[in-house]
């Protein structure tokens, strides 16, 4: 198993602009650009050294003024494990690539997100609403959103 340090010495020298912090936490927290996530992903997942073959947790997040996703990878042969985070500016269209081809996993955590924060994901196989309905209006996990059924209710 690699340390924290370790991880960050590898992945710093990958040629991508990230930025690395431990934030109190047990995992090496790495956040990266939205046009680096799927490069970075891959790479993540195929490098010997690293192997994270498996996702494990994926989050939507509403920052305020940015929205952005939270992913946890664990390697099973190494049993490390690190957080990516990526965040997206265009609150209006909010767009990052999908790493369901990377990790079949996330074909359902993508869609849970497009679902309750309106995150579409570039190259996803099947981007669809997966508990609300194609008619619900909004993005019920945003800080923007108004429940107009309950507040007429209260």
């Amino acid at each position: 198993m690699m340390t924290n340090e370790a991880l960050q010495h590898l992945i710093s020298g990958w040629n991508f602009e990230l930025e690395f912090t431990e934030e109190g936490s047990q995992f090496l927290n790495i956040s990266v650009k939205p046009e680096d996530l799927h490069k970075l992903m891959s790479q993540l997942k195929s490098n010997s050294e690293t192997n994270f073959d498996y996702l494990f947790c994926v989050t939507g997040m509403d920052y305020g003024t940015v929205l952005g996703v939270i992913y946890h990878l664990e390697s099973t042969t190494f049993r490390h494990q690190i957080v990516i985070k990526v965040k997206t500016e265009d609150k209006e269209n909010p767009t990052l690539d999908t790493v369901s081809n990377i990790w079949r996993t996330a074909d359902f955590h993508e869609r849970e997100i497009f679902d309750f924060f309106g995150i579409k994901f570039n190259n996803h196989p099947n981007l669809k609403r997966l508990f609300l309905t194609d008619e619900w209006e909004g993005f019920p996990l945003r800080k923007d959103y108004v429940d107009e059924i309950n507040m007429v209710i209260k």
